[in-house]
Order: structure tokens, then C-alpha cells, then sequence
């Protein structure tokens, strides 16, 4: 089994004001998978534009300061769950086009978590899907808290990631986002960046200021989520999705430029 996270930067154009899909990248990369061999596939995706500049307007995961500002909230919280159901269903269209068995799954419908972080999620179904041929297609979103403190939180593609290789111990895990791995410097303000092409600690690497709205952590976040698996012995790759091919050739097991995360 293989678990493939498209980032928000891929598939939408991230730095929109309003919710914009980058139909280019997706049409191309739906496509290439359609087109592996694969026996088992998850694919999880950011949110991009369609979640980021909500959760940012509307403070989502901060603490609670009255009740009319939970009030606030949970109308943020309302519109951001509509929106990202949006972009998943958009992302699920295209793989059906390219002859995958894509199946929808909303985490804010069996996730909880307990100060921004999982506390509990019922996988049998996504199991069941993978025993039956589907692809699951799962998505960052928003999420009941436990805290009661801020009651609700942004739960990224990259944390969901994570969670889903402790507890289905997949084959592979492949990160596609718009650049072609980790560097030793933010290579979209020092163009001197060098790239790094295995990671096994944090002090690594520098990622400098995000370019965009963020609300899930930037690469750094991304980074540390699979730093996490290597206790379980699962190895992660980062690699290039704006490039043709990148993830045909990841889903293969062929080798694309990018930076492998293990010990």
C-alpha cells in the first residue's frame, strides 16, 4: 500500500484570494495515477485555497474568547468544512475521469482531536474500502476538539498522513508538493538553496519565511509529521508534482529527484 499526499500548492492555486483549482496540475496528475501500478492506494490533499484563508479569518484552533466569538468560529468553521468537502469532491471527480475507483472521505466525520492533535479516528471503513479496490480520498479539514478551550481545529493532510501510516503501516509514503524536496534554505527566496536528499532530523533544514497562508505548518510541519514514522521503520520521499511524470514515476518505485526522509 502506498499513501500520496497531494499539497494544496499543487492542485489549487494557493496564493487566490478565493477558492481557485490549478485544473492544469490536477487534470496532469490525476492522470499519472491512473496510469501506475499500484496494488493498494490512499491519497490525502491539502486544502490550498479553499481552506487556508478561511481557518486564518476566522481563527480557528485559537482559544475561545467569548461566546460571541464561538459563534464566530463555528460559522468559520461551517463555511471552511464547505469548502474543502468542495475541493474533495472536485479531486474525486478527476480521478473517476481517469478510470480510478476514488471513494470520498470527510475527516471531520470520524476524527476528534485533542489539542490539534488526533485523539481518536474509526479507520474500519477506510479498511474495508482498500479491501474492496477503492481508493480513498481523504483531505485536511476542520475538526471537533476535545479542548474545550477552542473546540474545534485545523486538521492538515500532512498530520492525517502521519496518523494513517502508524495505524494501516503502509509500503511507502510519497509527499507531492511544488518544489523538488527539502533544502538547507526556503529555495523560493535564495535561489542558492541546495537540495537535500536525505533527512533524518529537524536541524536540517531551514525553511526561511512561506510565501503563502499557511494555518497547518509549511514544510517544516510536513517534515516533522514524517520524521515521526521513522520509529516504525516507514521512510518517506518528497518529490515534485508540478513536474510531468513525477508521480507516475514515484507510484512505480522508479527514482524522481526529490529528498527521501529516514535514518
Amino acid at each position: 500500500m502506498i499513501i500520496l499526499k497531494l499539497g494544496g500548492s499543487v492542485i489549487t492555486r494557493k496564493e487566490a484570494d478565493k477558492p481557485t483549482i490549478n485544473h492544469e496540475n490536477l487534470k496532469r496528475i490525476t492522470r499519472e495515477v491512473a496510469e501506475s501500478t499500484h496494488q493498494k492506494l490512499i491519497v490525502v490533499h491539502g486544502a490550498g485555497s479553499f481552506g487556508h484563508p478561511l481557518a486564518k479569518k476566522y481563527a480557528i484552533g485559537d482559544e475561545i474568547q467569548d461566546n460571541l466569538d464561538l459563534k464566530k468560529k463555528m460559522l468559520g468553521f461551517s463555511l471552511t468544512q464547505h469548502a474543502v468537502k468542495e475541493l474533495n469532491g472536485i479531486v474525486s471527480e478527476y480521478l473517476r475521469m481517469h478510470g480510478t475507483l476514488s471513494v470520498s472521505i470527510q475527516p471531520s466525520s470520524f476524527i476528534l482531536t485533542k489539542n490539534k492533535r488526533i485523539k481518536s479516528a474509526d479507520l474500519t471503513l477506510i479498511k474495508r474500502y482498500l479491501e474492496l479496490g477503492f481508493v480513498p480520498v481523504i483531505y485536511g479539514d476542520v475538526v471537533l476538539d476535545a479542548d474545550e478551550s477552542i473546540e474545534m481545529a485545523v486538521l492538515s493532510g500532512d498530520q492525517i498522513v502521519k496518523y494513517l501510516a502508524e495505524k494501516l503501516k503502509p509500503e511507502r509514503v510519497i509527499l507531492a508538493t511544488d518544489v523538488d524536496g527539502i533544502y538547507d534554505k526556503n529555495p523560493k527566496k535564495y535561489p542558492d538553496a541546495q537540495l537535500i536528499e536525505t533527512v533524518s532530523s529537524l536541524e536540517q533544514i531551514e525553511t526561511g519565511e512561506e510565501t503563502n497562508i499557511d494555518v497547518t505548518g509549511g514544510m517544516g510541519g510536513k517534515v516533522s509529521e514524517l520524521l515521526g514514522l521513522l520509529d516504525l521503520e516507514i521512510e518517506s520521499e518528497i518529490i515534485n508534482a508540478n513536474k510531468t511524470g513525477n508521480i507516475k514515476k514515484a507510484l512505480n518505485g522508479e527514482k524522481v529527484t526529490g529528498t527521501t526522509i529516514k535514518r
